[in-house]
């Protein structure tokens, strides 16, 4: 790539989880886009998820490029190989996967030293809380990205400076002060970072630390749908909050569109005209998305549930986490061939 240093160079750090990697990926597209320089780096599976769009952006002459870092899984007791957080055998080891992140300052801070034309600017997701530390070392200005709505990060940050939920009983709603809107929520339905009995509180500790020195945050939302969230929040941050979603935008075409993220293991033609022999809006689509790991015998209850509905359904099995068990009921309970002609069970990633 030739590089220009009259532009601005941007370097973008994202977080090795779907919902937070692809979103920065496609602002880094969009600014690439914009006439700026800009240098993805990440580990080398999580470079595979988005390459497809960034190889055809090279190819339109866009001064775009990727570098990669070895992830040290097996230093941190990690399964070998295991880079991202949706391929983790079970949530207990993301204290790992953080020590595993943390030992990526010191290769992180050399690589940046190293890029020319020097940046202009970092984007870092929040979770690497160190980055300030090389930022203010290297003199680089950086801003921080959370893939949240200013609807959710307004709600975290006024039941986390309130405290309005250590007041209340487990079951026991409670309003968010502070909000245009009543909103309410039982202790339950906190994230972790501001459930009181999380191992998560830690690191939401490093996080809002991280966020002191950085230049501002950027959002993956838009004004006009929730304004009233966004001039709150941005008041809050005294303004250095910007609205730039939704970025997934910058996948117009369908080549794009289905080659965000992990490759799908079920033809999409295959899914469409299934979906097409069905009258519009019959179809239940059952899927958790990449982290939530239910338990077999809870996959057991909804597939029977399913069965039971009398509805047509597809249904989202992900791969990894104790999938033999399943499978093993699948064939033997006979589950698959039961419901076959009017449910479709999709094994790992659903075509996008």
């Amino acid at each position: 790539m030739a590089l220009n240093s009259t532009k601005p160079h941007f370097v973008l750090i994202p977080f090795m989880c779907q919902g937070h990697l692809l979103p920065l990926i496609d602002i880094g597209r969009l600014l690439a886009d914009r006439n700026v320089i800009v240098t993805i780096i990440t580990t080398p599976q999580n470079a595979a998820r988005f390459s497809a769009g960034v190889n055809r952006d090279i190819e339109s002459k866009l001064s775009i490029s990727v570098l990669e870092l070895r992830f040290p899984a097996a230093e941190a007791g990690l399964p070998d190989g295991c880079e991202t957080v949706d391929n983790l055998p079970s949530m207990d080891l993301m204290s790992n996967f953080h020590a595993a992140m943390s030992m990526l300052q010191v290769p992180l801070e050399k690589l940046l030293r190293e890029l020319k034309p020097c940046p202009n600017c970092l984007i870092h997701d929040k979770h690497f809380t160190w980055m300030g530390e090389i930022a203010s070392k290297l003199q680089i200005p950086r801003i921080l990205f959370d893939g949240k709505s200013c609807f959710t990060h307004l709600c975290s940050h006024n039941i986390s400076t309130s405290k309005v939920h250590e007041c209340v009983s487990e079951g026991e709603p409670f309003a968010v002060p502070g909000l245009p809107d009543q909103i309410e929520f039982t202790i339950g339905q906190l994230p972790g970072n501001l459930n009181p009995r999380s191992n998560m509180k830690e690191l939401s500790k490093k996080i809002i630390a991280a966020e002191e020195g950085a230049y501002g945050s950027i959002v993956n939302s838009f004004e006009e749908l929730e304004a009233e969230y966004a001039k709150s929040y941005q008041k809050i941050k005294e303004h250095k909050v910007w609205c730039v979603g939704p970025a997934s935008l910058c996948n117009r075409d369908n080549i794009d569109k289905a080659k965000r993220g992990n490759e799908a293991l079920t033809d999409e033609n295959q899914c469409l005209k299934w979906l097409d022999s069905w009258p519009a809006s019959s179809v239940i689509y059952v899927c958790f998305g990449s982290l939530n790991r239910l338990t077999p015998p809870q996959l057991m209850e909804l597939g029977l549930a399913l069965e039971a509905s009398n509805k047509p359904f597809i249904w989202v099995i992900r791969g990894g986490y104790k999938r033999e068990e399943m499978e093993k009921w699948l064939a033997e309970d006979g589950f698959e061939e039961r419901v076959k002609r009017r449910g479709l069970l999709i094994r790992g990633w659903a075509p996008q």
